[in-house]
């Protein structure tokens, strides 16, 4: 890699890293509004409705991001700008939201009477949302594949941005509810795709440009549904850490109101976490860049150790925080009736730097063409983390979230360090 392209990398991830910080500053305040202006039980549907239109859209679009961002990015380090093959990403991306949206007309009675006690407009913004993020998260693998950083930071910032003023209506009288609330997460992925139109002026190829070849550049629906299908797992392990304990606590607490508390808890993972996709939408197609070269092994390697210390200051730093004075922060932004336990605060930091190394160890892997054995990785973590959950060991349902968000990190690092110590793949992506 040259000199030029590594500051160029840098200076595309710091862009990124900017927008997406802002974003996690943006998605706190919609969900501290949201506590203010409604109920606790109110509040809980709307942190329901996230969990579970996260959980859809993370698990099944991520996949085509990472697939778009990983063959692009490794057609371009081998010098092909232009004509990069979409057919395979848009047949997948389009099955996973017809898939979606089937699954959840046939479990209509369920989502409304079970998951939100009757409410079907919460039901059919669940819906809304899981066809708009479709467009949302193949904008994203496009734009992260060409590493236009500025535009993929100013996606998701229009995203969480616009989202937000629907509490902040609410919040000012305009608005009233928690439907008004809710609407935000729909309309929010539409807004976001305002600065697409910018990214099509930049990928208009010149008059002069080769056709590409139609047959070796193609990316096959079988290859590209491997990789796509592991990284779905993955995808779903992850959101099974994040939201697994707030949908199990939603079901087996008495207190109807103990998954809003443990939602908020968990937040201080979820923030950083999101925070993190601007490390891991630069990092990927960088590394997928180095491992299509001979001459990237070294920097693979230090891009992989640079991220890792980042990420353990940062981590250390929360942690200790959160020990000094984690229950009074969580008392100003959170209008609830408990107070929150300093240690499970700085062990949801512990937990979340743990995560992070752990997603860059598995950005790690999808470049080296290892998507399947970090997939086994992350569901074996998250078997344990709902094990955990479902056990009762702990009888305090919130620590029980919080220490086991610790633990189930510490095994998915370890699973994915063994990982990381094989050999890169001989099959990259072909694209």
């Amino acid at each position: 890699m040259t000199a030029t392209k590594a500051r160029s990398y840098g200076a595309g991830a710091r862009l990124l890293s900017a927008g997406i910080a802002l974003t996690g500053v943006v998605t706190f305040a919609y969900f501290s509004v949201a506590s203010y202006v409604l109920g606790d039980v109110d509040y809980k549907q709307v942190s329901l409705l996230w969990s579970v239109l996260f959980v859809t859209v993370t698990v099944i679009y991520r996949p085509i991001e990472q697939l778009l961002s990983r063959t692009i990015a490794e057609r371009r380090a081998r010098g092909l700008e232009h004509g990069h093959p979409l057919r395979t990403p848009l047949l997948l991306q389009g099955g996973f939201m017809v898939a979606a949206l089937v699954l959840a007309l046939a479990l209509h009675g369920p989502l409304v009477d079970d998951v939100f006690d009757g409410d079907t407009a919460l039901y059919w913004i669940l819906l809304g949302g899981v066809a708009f993020y479709a467009a949302s998260y193949f904008a994203r693998g496009w734009l992260a594949g060409h590493q236009w950083f500025a535009l993929y930071g100013g996606l998701v910032f229009m995203e969480s941005a616009s989202r937000l003023l629907f509490a902040l209506a609410v919040a000012v009288g305009l608005a009233h509810g928690e439907v008004a609330v809710a609407l935000g997460m729909a309309a929010a992925p539409l807004v976001s795709l305002v600065v697409v139109p910018l990214a099509f002026r930049r990928a208009s190829p010149p008059p002069d440009a080769a056709p590409r070849r139609a047959k070796a550049d193609d990316l096959a629906l079988a290859r590209g549904g491997r990789f796509a299908f592991a990284v779905l797992a993955v995808m779903l392990a992850e959101q099974t850490l994040i939201n697994g304990a707030v949908l199990t606590t939603d079901a087996t607490a008495k207190d109807a109101a103990v998954a809003g508390f443990v939602f908020n808890a968990l937040l201080i993972a979820r923030a950083p976490l999101q925070l993190f996709q601007a490390i891991q939408g630069s990092l990927l197609p960088h590394l997928a860049g180095l491992n299509a070269t001979e001459e990237g092994a070294g920097e693979f390697r230090r891009a992989i150790r640079i991220t890792v210390l980042a990420i353990a200051a940062f981590a250390g730093v929360c942690a200790l925080g959160l020990l000094a004075i984690g229950p009074w922060v969580m008392g100003i932004l959170f209008d609830v009736s408990i107070t929150y336990g300093r240690f499970g605060l700085a062990l949801v930091a512990v937990g979340m730097g743990l995560h992070l190394v752990a997603g860059t160890l598995n950005q790690a892997a999808l470049a080296r063409d290892h998507a399947s054995a970090a997939a086994a990785c992350w569901l074996v973590s998250a078997v344990l983390f709902l094990a955990w959950m479902l056990t009762g060991v702990v009888g305090d349902q919130l620590l029980r979230a919080e220490s086991g968000y610790a633990v189930a990190a510490a095994v998915l690092c370890a699973l994915l360090s063994v990982v990381y110590l094989r050999p890169p793949g001989r099959r990259p992506i072909r694209g």
